[in-house]
């Protein structure tokens, strides 16, 4: 169908190709699910085990207390032991919230939270935002989505995830951290998407972001240079 559509001029080859190459891309994650039915839980790549994300064991916990979902672990001895950030709550908030004062995180979490979808570009950057620039675990963020998401898939939500945090199969690289203001310049130069879901930006009210991109990407290549370093003690 798509082929014949692209034949007949209905639509260009450019967007048929892009089509097609989503469509793999998604039936890739489900074939990954089959073999990995832990997805949602463990890392694809190990050595992100030793990654000192952000976790908070009581978010895990309500998590799995709340959203009745199978896959989420509620036992202890499932819950990663990974560093908790002490304004790991305020910041955590401020990102669902679409409060973190960094234009298009905050217009792709308010479109989130109040139609259940996002755009595509977007999701990457307010992932990428979230586990590099926040440093938080991409599992607390996979269950925004899940919980959140209209179109909230079993297998393209880890998936995608640990794409972005650069943790997955065929992972965008950890170094490749998205700018959220260089994406907003070329994605949304006119800001009409995010003057329509942040209709304070650019106003005395818009708050301070949360974090500072450059320091914040400086800090996270640094933890992946001591993650690749790491080296666990014989047992």
């Amino acid at each position: 169908m798509i082929t014949q559509a692209s034949d007949s001029g209905r639509i260009t080859n450019e967007d048929a190709s892009a089509f097609l190459s989503e469509l793999l891309w998604r039936d890739f994650a489900w074939h990954r699910l089959y073999h990995l039915p832990d997805l949602h839980q463990r890392n694809v790549r190990e050595q992100f085990d030793h990654f000192d994300w952000h976790w908070d064991e009581n978010e895990a916990r309500r998590i799995a207390s709340t959203r009745r979902d199978p896959r989420w672990p509620e036992t202890e001895k499932d819950i990663p032991e990974i560093a908790t950030a002490d304004d790991f709550h305020s910041v955590f908030s401020a990102w669902r919230a679409g409060k973190t004062g960094i234009a298009v995180v905050d217009a792709g979490m308010r479109e989130l939270w109040a139609t259940g979808t996002m755009h595509n570009r977007v999701r990457m950057v307010v992932a990428s935002f979230l586990t590099k620039n926040l440093g938080i675990h991409w599992r607390h963020g996979e269950a925004w989505f899940w919980d959140t998401l209209v179109d909230a898939d079993p297998a393209s939500n880890p998936f995608n995830w640990q794409w972005a945090a650069g943790c997955g199969d065929d992972a965008a690289p950890y170094f490749r951290i998205f700018n959220p203001d260089t994406q907003a310049t070329r994605f949304d130069p006119d800001y009409r998407y995010i003057q329509h879901w942040v209709p304070e930006y650019a106003t005395p009210i818009y708050p301070q972001p949360v974090v500072e991109l450059k320091a914040s990407r400086r800090q996270a290549l640094a933890a992946y240079e001591e993650m690749k370093n790491f080296h666990p003690r014989p047992e």
